[in-house]
């Protein structure tokens, strides 16, 4: 019959990535305590040298706002700080400094001063506001696992990428304006 399925075949085909996928992690679990015995010096030193691009490639973080029928934002108050969000967590049921406002968005970030915190949103329907909760880099580790200093490491990475493409536009406009005043 053309065009019908073996789905033996299939469930072989499945069997053995599953088994390849279990051999290639099997390295990485014999890793595993080392690097978890590290893993905040590692953060730390992560963190000292991420803060300093965190004016240029950070993000200015929402402190309050409010929110008319349709969802726009309107007076909003922005933390003094840029951020670089780290994480995202599935959201608390409510907030510590407030048991009455439940928590709609949770996200770790690292500020300009090179500390982590946590922000929690909560929305009423017209006024979001946020809590901020400053973390060691241990509790960073423990709420939000690796995932953090992946992410560190990605936007220090995006950011060099980036700036080298800058810096290598820049460089073609200057080539261009001076071969143009040559010509002139």
């Amino acid at each position: 019959m053309q065009g019908s399925c073996d789905l033996e075949k299939i469930e072989e085909g499945f069997q053995a990535a599953i088994a390849c996928a279990k051999k290639s992690t099997e390295g990485v679990d014999a890793l595993s305590p080392e690097i978890h015995e590290n893993v905040e010096a590692l953060i730390s030193r992560l963190t000292a040298d991420a803060a300093a691009i965190v004016p240029t490639a950070g993000l200015l973080m929402m402190l309050r706002g409010k929110q008319d029928g349709k969802g726009e934002l309107y007076d909003t108050v922005y933390f003094d700080q840029k951020m670089l969000i780290l994480g995202k967590t599935d959201p608390l049921p409510y907030r510590p400094d407030d048991s009455t406002k439940k928590v709609d968005n949770q996200y770790l970030v690292l500020g300009e001063d090179g500390i982590f915190s946590e922000l929690m949103y909560s929305s009423d329907g017209f006024i979001i506001d946020v809590y901020q909760k400053e973390l060691s880099a241990d509790d960073a580790i423990a709420l939000y696992g690796f995932e953090a200093a992946v992410m560190l490491y990605k936007a220090v990475q995006q950011y060099a990428k980036d700036e080298s493409g800058l810096h290598e536009a820049m460089g073609k406009v200057l080539e261009f304006l001076l071969a143009e005043e040559k010509d002139i």
